[in-house]
């Protein structure tokens, strides 16, 4: 799943500006460019192809980790540098399949959080490389959440159609707001779509703390960048990854968590 994943991750931005890109023609009354009456291009076709010489991955070289340490990180035919990218996605989705497996158990919950979290980490780590959360990949999900709701797979339905509207109307509201005030964007539309998606699975109750904890986590990651790596503050920083991340957190020990900050706080 991690392999494939990359290929996701790699092909789906491709795949979208290349829509886009036919769209605009389609809209101008021009005619189709070259690449794009070419071979197909999609999450299966054409095989896998290092992308400095072209040469065709075979399934020796394509199994996950192991390849990438037989060869020593390097193109079998050219010998160019292979992205680290490519074994830690395969080592991560590993090891966040194993926690949720561990702590959901053998239940329907483990069923539906595995895809969730393989497409959340999809989604974090396109967002990173082209500042992108694909609809293609988000609003399937908030529907999923949305028809699980109706056997509580994860929480009941009115809990899940008013997660899903409070997730998207929240950080659409800052979003103007911020923008009346400021005339700048704080964030893009794919991260209200996200959080109405953690809405939609988890319900309305899932919402505060899967925002505290993105928030938390990204000013965190933020400033020691700033810092330690002495980032630009005008760069922006993608959300998405920090939303992801805190509503994986949130679908495996969300109640926990809950539970322990209203007993810290004195709150019953």
């Amino acid at each position: 799943m991690g392999s494939f994943l990359n290929v996701v991750i790699y092909r789906l931005p491709v795949m979208m500006e290349k829509s886009w890109r036919r769209e605009c023609q389609e809209f101008l009354g021009l005619d189709k460019a070259e690449e794009e009456t070419g071979p197909a291009f999609n999450l299966v076709v054409p095989r896998s192809r290092c992308p400095h010489c072209q040469h065709p991955i075979s399934a020796y070289e394509n199994i996950p980790v192991l390849s990438y340490l037989i060869l020593g990180g390097k193109c079998l035919q050219c010998k160019a540098a292979i992205s680290l990218r490519y074994p830690l996605i395969e080592i991560i989705t590993a090891l966040v399949s194993v926690a949720v497996a561990w702590r959901l158990g053998p239940s329907w919950q483990t069923a539906w959080a595995l895809p969730l979290s393989w497409c959340l980490l999809c989604l974090s780590a396109i967002d990173i490389d082209r500042r992108l959360l694909p609809d293609s990949i988000t609003l399937p999900l908030l529907w999923l959440g949305l028809f699980l709701s109706l056997f509580d797979v994860f929480t009941d339905s009115r809990s899940s159609i008013v997660g899903a509207i409070a997730g998207y109307l929240s950080f659409w509201l800052i979003f103007h707001v911020f923008k009346l005030l400021t005339g700048k964007e704080g964030m893009g539309y794919g991260d209200f779509k996200l959080l109405a998606l953690f809405g939609s699975w988890l319900g309305w109750q899932s919402l505060p703390i899967i925002v505290l904890l993105s928030s938390l986590i990204g000013a965190v990651v933020g400033i020691s960048m700033i810092l330690l790596l002495k980032r630009d503050r005008a760069v922006p920083i993608p959300f998405g990854p920090f939303l992801g991340l805190a509503g994986w957190i949130a679908l495996l020990w969300g109640p926990e968590i809950t539970a322990y900050y209203l007993g810290a706080s004195g709150i019953r």
